[in-house]
């Protein structure tokens, strides 16, 4: 019998995928990145809120945005997958996106790109049930702080996705798991 498909696999397949993409044609950041508030509601644009987590910056020759991003969903992903299972991991991770991409597109200055802010969220899922499931959090809680304080020493990292993906795993981490119980 055929083990069925991680969803985390699944995920950064096609993530990587739409990195390769975007190496063959930078100009689906123009169509894919989160922009705005205002601009989401004018032009009605709202599927940008989801597809800011297939790109990542291809401006350098090493990929490390994209490397980072899919290690930590990796790393995190999949034990939350085996925990939750899939259906209740993907709503997690997407949750996560949404909340990050929401409070991102409030003040952003120009446009925004990466899964960080979903990642962030697993981060939060984490520090909601990692007690329960035997993680120490107190790691992940130095985790969380080390990379906002990257992302506030290096500039042009959206740290808002970070913050509202965390606030969103944690929250939707939290009411999963109360409904478990």
């Amino acid at each position: 019998m055929k083990k069925p498909q991680s969803i985390v696999l699944t995920l950064i397949t096609v993530i990587c995928g739409f990195y390769l993409w975007e190496l063959i044609n930078p100009s689906i950041i123009d169509t894919l990145s989160l922009q705005r508030m205002d601009y989401l509601r004018s032009s009605k644009e709202w599927y940008r809120l989801f597809t800011v987590a297939l790109l990542h910056d291809t401006s350098s020759t090493l990929p490390f945005h994209l490397a980072f991003n899919m290690m930590a969903l990796h790393q995190l992903g999949t034990p939350l997958e085996y925990v939750f299972g899939k259906v209740k991991f993907l709503v997690i991770f997407l949750v996560s996106l949404l909340s990050g991409s929401l409070l991102s597109s409030l003040f952003l200055q120009g446009y925004s790109i990466g899964v960080s802010g979903a990642v962030f969220g697993l981060f939060g899922a984490f520090i909601a049930v990692g007690n329960r499931i035997g993680v120490e959090v107190k790691s992940i809680y130095a985790i969380v702080a080390i990379n906002f304080a990257i992302g506030f020493t290096i500039g042009g990292v959206d740290w808002h996705a970070h913050l509202g993906g965390l606030i969103g795993g944690w929250v939707i981490t939290k009411a999963i798991a109360a409904s478990r119980s």
